[in-house]
């Protein structure tokens, strides 16, 4: 625990120092590289919570991310600007839809569910495609970034930088307090033995429906600062594949663990980044080199790279 502690320590002493060291070297673009693998850890880390602990294997996550999105820039497109509203509404959209998805998905299970979760966000995102007020499928330009009343300027590179790192520490650290709840514990158990969670009087149903709204409400967060980040809509942030990607990060870093999520975000999108920007045949099927890498993670570490790290448990 002490060396996987000291690991922590580092990875967070590294992010904090970033901006500053790639500001000293005139490297502007890792801080945007980075914020960005930040925004999708965030993603990562609120599916890790109905996935990774409660199993629940939603291909629809994505769809928070379109939700949050399109909060900021249909809003930004009538001229409200308000950071603070445009998050409201953002988180709170994101929560509706995820309670509605939830409500009836979770009433089944295995192939059912991920086939029900899967068609509400093609749902949602052809819905997006429609909207030819906002874009449609050309997308929509972000008229301008969220106003936080001055307390954080998101035209600023590092200070932007710095908000997307404060929200993804916080939302592990709330992760992890929530996992280790009493409420936690019944999404765990009823992962691992449903009928025996009801026999001792727990139903499973209320508890996971919570989950997947908390989930989606996060998520809706990552989809707000990733059209700030971007500055650009378009009704892919919501589409099937996106989501298939959000879950890549989560099985790459560590199912039912803590910080598997932001290791597998920034393993793959660091490997993508990286591999996609070489010259040559690797250049040009770098694609096909993330897939090999990602069947070899699976085939020899099975519980991901986390569980490669000192002392790394399940479910921590």
């Amino acid at each position: 625990m002490r060396a996987r502690l000291v690991l922590l320590i580092v990875g967070i002493a590294f992010l904090a120092l970033a901006p500053l060291v790639a500001t000293a070297f005139d490297q502007l673009f890792y801080i945007d590289l980075l914020r960005r693998v930040m925004i999708f850890a965030i993603a990562a880390l609120s599916l890790n919570l109905i996935l990774g602990y409660g199993g629940m294997v939603s291909f629809g996550h994505a769809a928070y991310l379109g939700i949050g999105g399109y909060a900021v820039a249909i809003l930004a497109h009538h001229g409200i600007h308000n950071g603070f509203l445009q998050l409201g509404v953002a988180v709170g959209a994101s929560a509706l839809v995820a309670l509605v998805i939830g409500a009836i998905s979770i009433r089944t299970s295995g192939i059912y569910f991920i086939m029900i979760t899967l068609a509400f966000t093609q749902m949602l995102y052809f819905l997006g495609i429609s909207l030819d007020a906002y874009g449609g499928d050309d997308g929509l330009r972000l008229a301008a970034r969220s106003d936080l009343g001055g307390l954080v300027d998101l035209g600023n590179s590092t200070a932007f930088y710095y908000l997307v790192f404060a929200v993804m520490i916080a939302f592990l650290y709330l992760i992890h307090r929530i996992v280790n709840s009493r409420f936690g514990m019944v999404i765990r158990a009823s992962n691992s033995n449903e009928a025996r969670t009801r026999a001792i009087g727990f139903s499973p149903y209320p508890y996971r429906l919570a989950a997947f709204v908390i989930a989606g409400a996060m998520c809706g967060v990552a989809g707000y600062l990733f059209v700030n980040h971007t500055a650009y809509l378009t009704p892919d942030f919501m589409h099937w594949t996106r989501s298939g990607e959000i879950m890549f990060m989560v099985i790459l870093g560590g199912i039912g663990t803590s910080v598997g999520p932001i290791l597998g975000a920034f393993v793959l999108l660091l490997l993508e980044d990286l591999l996609s920007g070489m010259t040559g045949f690797v250049g040009q099927h770098w694609q096909l080199f993330i897939g090999l890498f990602l069947v070899l993670v699976v085939l020899f570490a099975k519980r991901g790279l986390a569980g490669l790290l000192p002392g790394a448990q399940r479910n921590d």
